[in-house]
């Protein structure tokens, strides 16, 4: 089957008649260039002026007037509740995680190590599939970027912790899973 005309433009408001979706996990949803795939396995090539994240927008239109929705895909995810969740949520972005907050949990992809983390401090934790649309910058656009700790990641063992390379040409820092003794600075 060819693929479909190119994208023309995005669309921030639903248009009268959808023709097709494209479901897209959270890093899918970020993209410049490229060739996407409809749930009906029909290909058309999206070519943005810039890197775009598509959460801010309904989906696209494509040359010859037919519209494409972008849908968030379900992903493995972590659902945190307790009794203090705005402190929940600073940890998380003390370690520039994305995060979707809601009124009475937050949630934030599978990471073993923060994980660890969030319930050494109370939380209570739960493995959910679901869309994951985590909140936008600091300024209400862009992506909060965080560092993976899936299979076969680096350890966090035995390591000192404050900023630090794991090779991937990226700052990162990590605070120790229990408070410092007083007077103790993180090394450099």
């Amino acid at each position: 089957m060819p693929d479909l005309p190119a994208a023309q433009r995005l669309l921030k408001e639903a248009p009268t008649t959808c023709y097709d979706l494209v479901v897209l996990d959270y890093d899918q949803r970020l993209m410049r260039r490229k060739r996407l795939v409809t749930v009906h396995d029909e290909g058309f090539l999206v070519d943005l002026p810039a890197v775009t994240s598509l959460d801010d927008w309904w989906g696209f239109e494509l040359e010859d007037g037919r519209t494409i929705q972008v849908v968030a895909a379900e992903e493995d995810l972590v659902q945190i509740t307790g009794p203090n969740l705005l402190r929940l949520a600073w940890h998380i972005g003390n370690r520039h995680t994305p995060c979707q907050i809601e009124a009475d949990r937050l949630l934030i992809r599978r990471d073993h190590v923060l994980e660890a983390m969030l319930a050494g401090l109370g939380a209570d934790l739960c493995h959910i599939s679901e869309p994951f649309t985590p909140e936008g910058g600091a300024y209400g656009h862009g992506r909060t970027m965080g560092h993976d700790h899936g299979p076969g990641a680096h350890s966090h063992e035995g390591e000192t912790f404050g900023w630090h390379h794991h090779g991937d040409g990226q700052m990162h820092h990590h605070a120790p899973a229990k408070p410092l003794p007083f007077g103790h600075r993180d090394a450099k």
